[in-house]
């Protein structure tokens, strides 16, 4: 039996780095690590892991177009048709309309149907009209946590059979960092006693204003109490919010904007606290990375958080910036506590690998083919 061939959409690979383009970089090279299958990139510029792509044994293919969406439905339909492709597989939702092979599309959350004003009129025209149509065309959905997959079975009941949780994974750089490389990121930050951590999109969905209003009253407190860190990009809908933060930059909030990968990880590294407010999200990959690097973390009690979290961190009201200060002050004034919690998130975060989910994303696979 010759070895299926399945086309990847790598559109999540063309633009600045996102968590879908993470995601569809490391769950692919873990699947074409296990070489039960071939696979083949398929977009309308050439990503930017191309090199890494192809040394793993990765095809690239690039058919020129203007816009992603005009390529996904006009130019790719046509290459898939050729007979050469068993399988289609998009890590970004939606599908083309007219897709001549089976289909697997990774749903990584609905904020495009759910928070729709999060996204700007760009994103939503790509996304909203092809929704519907994609995951009923789909054979198999993928979601990556089961906060999402029932999200997908309430909206979307026709398709809750077809619907499967895999567990992304977490990158294996992000580790607990050594006490000299703390210190030294810590120096770097002139915040050498240890600060408090943001990192993620800076946009109102990501609810960082609740973030501020529970820092403030942390300062209120105490004006000693440990300075923000905010590691991230301004997203749509953030021109008051950054505002916000610039005026708060003289009582110690430091903002760092989008950072390398490995400045990222050793700013987590050195964190004393995580703190991820989000309002909604389908894993929660900074709340995962995180855990895997040793910090405590305190995260919404919404959506998908809890189950990624689980008892390794603390839990919250995104809506109560009061509680969500009392849970950073208990944190900072138990040290021991915030040492488990601490040893936990190594010992949870472990569960997300990435080499478990391509082996369970290749069993999807072959059911979407059978």
């Amino acid at each position: 039996m010759p070895t299926p061939k399945v086309a990847v959409d790598l559109r999540a690979l063309v633009p600045a780095p996102t968590g879908i383009g993470v995601y569809t970089r490391s769950l692919l090279l873990a699947l074409a690590a296990r070489q039960g299958m071939r696979y083949v990139g398929m977009a309308h510029r050439s990503p930017r892991e191309a090199g890494e792509l192809e040394a793993a044994g990765i095809g690239i293919e690039r058919q020129e177009a203007a816009l992603g969406v005009l390529w996904q439905q006009l130019r790719l339909p046509r290459r898939l048709a050729q007979g050469d492709v068993d399988l289609f597989w998009s890590p970004l939702i939606t599908l083309p309309l007219r897709c001549p092979v089976p289909a697997v599309a990774t749903v990584h959350d609905l904020t495009a149907l759910l928070f729709p004003e999060a996204h700007t009129l760009k994103v939503r025209w790509s996304l909203l009209p092809f929704l519907r149509p994609s995951f009923e065309r789909a054979r198999r959905l993928v979601t990556i946590s089961a906060a999402t997959a029932r999200d997908l079975a309430f909206h979307f009941p026709q398709c809750a059979e077809k619907v499967r949780v895999v567990y992304p994974g977490i990158d294996p750089e992000f580790r607990p960092g050594t006490p000299e490389e703390i210190a030294a990121t810590r120096r770097e930050l002139a915040a050498p006693d240890g600060y408090l951590l943001y990192a993620g999109t800076l946009e109102p969905r990501k609810n960082v204003g609740a973030l501020l209003d529970a820092w403030e009253l942390l300062r209120a407190e105490d004006v000693q109490a440990p300075p923000l860190v905010l590691a991230g990009p301004y997203g749509w809908g953030s021109e008051r919010l950054a505002r916000r933060i610039a005026d708060l930059e003289a009582e110690g909030l430091r903002a760092l904007g989008r950072i390398d990968r490995p400045r990222l990880v050793r700013i987590f590294q050195a964190a004393s606290v995580f703190i991820y407010p989000s309002l909604y999200e389908g894993f929660g990959f900074p709340a995962a990375e995180a855990l895997a690097c040793g910090v405590p973390v305190v995260a919404s009690d919404t959506s998908s958080l809890p189950e990624v979290v689980g008892d390794a961190g603390l839990l919250v009201d995104p809506g109560d910036a009061g509680a969500l200060a009392a849970r950073i002050q208990a944190l900072l004034a138990n040290p021991a506590w915030a040492a488990d919690l601490a040893a936990r998130g190594i010992e949870r975060a472990a569960r997300f690998r990435w080499d478990r989910a391509a082996e369970e994303m290749e069993e999807v696979f072959f059911e979407a083919m059978a």
